[in-house]
């Protein structure tokens, strides 16, 4: 099985945002971010979950917690 790596920071902006319902600047604040890391790290941390799931491929969090 394939394995798409999903990085700590990703997932951590996934949580904030889709989680708890955050906006974007609101993320960046808790995450020390601009909010166009947030951003960007939205747009890839979705685009790899969406791809998992489409393809039946396994995420892997990287990273220490």
């Amino acid at each position: 099985m394939e394995i798409i790596p999903l990085a700590q920071d990703e997932l951590e902006v996934l949580h904030l945002c889709d989680g708890e319902g955050k906006n974007q600047i609101e993320a960046g604040v808790c995450m020390g971010v601009s909010r166009g890391t947030v951003q960007r790290l939205l747009a890839s941390a979705r685009c790899k979950v969406a791809q998992a799931l489409v393809g039946k491929k396994a995420l892997a969090i990287s990273g220490s917690i």
